[in-house]
């Protein structure tokens, strides 16, 4: 299959490149599933909290696959189904994400306070959990958290 296009960016400027992929609350809830989580399927990522619709859902994770954030692989067991896995690019969010959480955490009324004292007391330690989970190739149900932000 070919490679599709990226799409052309208003402007080189970093911070721009990052909001013209991550710029909606979707994307950046459906990295949260998968970082947090272990959401890997279309099912999962629709049981969502915030409650995605399933066209805006298939359309985030068209444009997160187009920019190299995720990656799709045939369900071994329904090869009806994929299996979505963030990819380097992805993983390389953690860090990101997490210090949005904490700075929500400071500044406004907020849920899941552990998760977020979890990240204050080690920082590092948490984050390496992460890119254990995605350094699988196939990460298992029992490595799931339990967690949501």
């Amino acid at each position: 299959m070919a490679k599709k296009r990226l799409p052309k960016r208003r402007s080189a400027c970093p911070l721009n490149a990052s909001v013209e992929m991550l710029g909606d609350r979707w994307s950046l809830l459906i990295i949260r599933d998968m970082m947090l989580l272990g959401s890997r399927t279309f099912k999962e990522f629709l049981g969502s909290y915030e409650g995605i619709a399933t066209n805006i859902l298939a359309d985030r994770l068209r444009k997160l696959k187009v920019y190299g954030i995720i990656r799709t692989e045939q369900d071994p067991f329904d090869g009806r189904k994929l299996i979505y896995q963030l990819t380097p690019k992805g993983i390389d969010l953690a860090p990101v994400l997490t210090e949005m959480v904490l700075w929500a955490g400071r500044h406004e009324k907020t849920e899941n306070r552990p998760l977020i004292r979890l990240m204050q007391e080690d920082k590092q330690k948490f984050l390496e959990q992460i890119r254990q989970r995605w350094a699988q190739p196939n990460p298992t149900m029992e490595s799931k958290r339990t967690t949501t932000i």
